[in-house]
């Protein structure tokens, strides 16, 4: 784990390269998944059907690659209680933190008689992608599906690869408690270009969301325009800001949780006091010799990991904002004085009590974030990403007589001569 002080004369040169470095697989999977793509448009479940064969080891057909409901209560009938009274609460206080986000519109009337107004409306269909590869995540199915549920969604479907036709019973138990319309047993670029275009099995929606791998990635960048996506999820990332009143075992577990995740993923310490940060990297690698995925998140720390020395907050803040992290939690003796200059964070997790994870489960807000410093320009999913908003304009004829003639002089001078009749017809010639 490498270590940058802002002392020094390459402080620039270093922390630039590791904030810019590559953490994405190479562009050269964009002609497969187009490749993906065209086929399902083309010849839809036939070539699903063969995709999910050679690249899942799955065999589905017509009348399997709907998960039946007897077929579901099955498999999560002997589900851990623990885990089901897990998603249970988590189900409740995802939902009850994401309610008030609900929207509902306003009217505004001005002083000479014109109407206007922005109108809320729910997507009607979309299509969760779960990923079900290396690990599967019954908290993304949570996350994805509550803020559309609170918008009103009528229609939620959602993409459940089961790798070998092993199917997760975490997630198929989080996906009776959200009532998801249907489930298929699809994953990778196939699923979002189903999803995207539909099949004869599978309905074609209004949006598509949910993380993937390097192929559900692209799959989601190269089909939006068709559909609506939520983000082009990047590997996940947390930045840490502690000082020696910090824990180090746990800012070294912290760090550790999202390493853990892909050996893209990023994790940085940033602290006022060296002697701490040497503490946290020993520890780390303490961990790292019986980490159950210590492979994955070795690599991780050797070639994104970081320890950033800095000499004040000020500098703290600056570097944070460079670095506009998916998660930053904050561990110093008053937090608060840092979190509230900070502009660019998806979500920030202030005092030692709260660990990056609990966001990630049982806290309540979201944790489908923006990744590889679009902090910078986009937010975290939330209910405001299952509405279309419209707006509405009615003007009154004393209206358009007060405001109609400025209009026609804009209209004019951008050369567009319909639009100014268009007005000026109103006006009476």
């Amino acid at each position: 784990m490498r270590v940058i002080d802002t002392k020094s004369k390459q402080f620039e040169k270093n922390f630039s390269r590791l904030i810019s470095s590559k953490r994405s697989q190479s562009v050269s999977k964009v002609k497969l998944v187009n490749q993906i793509i065209n086929n399902i448009k083309k010849k839809g479940d036939k070539a699903l059907f063969v995709y999910s064969k050679k690249y899942k080891k799955v065999n589905i057909n017509k009348k399997n690659i709907k998960i039946s409901n007897s077929e579901v209560n099955k498999i999560i009938k002997n589900l851990n209680n623990d885990v089901k009274k897990a998603i249970n609460v988590a189900y409740k206080r995802i939902y009850q933190f994401h309610k008030n986000q609900a929207m509902t519109g306003y009217v505004f009337k001005d002083k000479i008689g014109n109407q206007l107004s922005y109108k809320y409306r729910s997507l009607n269909s979309i299509g969760i992608y779960v990923p079900g590869g290396t690990a599967s995540y019954p908290s993304t199915l949570l996350m994805n599906a509550i803020p559309a549920i609170v918008a009103g969604v009528k229609n939620i479907y959602a993409a459940l690869p089961c790798p070998e036709g092993k199917i997760n019973p975490g997630v198929l138990y989080a996906a009776k408690k959200c009532k998801i319309n249907s489930l298929f047993r699809v994953g990778g670029a196939q699923a979002i270009a189903a999803l995207a275009y539909g099949t004869e099995s599978i309905p074609k929606v209004d949006k598509i969301v949910g993380p993937g791998n390097i192929f559900v990635a692209t799959a989601k960048k190269e089909v939006f325009g068709s559909v609506g996506i939520d983000m082009v999820a990047g590997p996940s990332e947390i930045t840490v800001v502690a000082d020696q009143t910090c824990n180090p075992e746990w800012t070294a577990i912290d760090l550790l949780s999202q390493a853990e995740h892909d050996v893209l993923s990023q994790s940085i310490l940033i602290t006022k006091n060296k002697k701490f940060g040497d503490h946290v990297r020993q520890i780390i690698n303490e961990y790292l010799k019986y980490l159950p995925r210590n492979k994955i998140a070795s690599k991780s720390i050797k070639n994104y990991g970081a320890i950033i020395i800095a000499k004040n907050n000020k500098e703290i803040v600056r570097i944070v904002d460079r670095i506009a992290p998916e998660h930053l939690e904050i561990k110093v003796k008053n937090p608060e004085t840092i979190e509230k200059k900070i502009s660019n964070a998806g979500s920030i997790f202030l005092g030692k009590y709260s660990p990056e994870a609990i966001g990630d489960y049982i806290a309540g807000t979201n944790h489908v974030l923006p990744t590889s410093g679009s902090a910078r320009f986009s937010s975290g999913l939330s209910v405001s990403d299952f509405y279309k908003k419209t707006s509405i304009i009615k003007c009154s004829k004393s209206g358009i007589e007060k405001i109609g003639q400025l209009a026609i002089n804009l209209a004019e001078y951008e050369g567009l001569t319909a639009h100014a009749l268009s007005i000026q017809k109103r006006l009476g010639d």
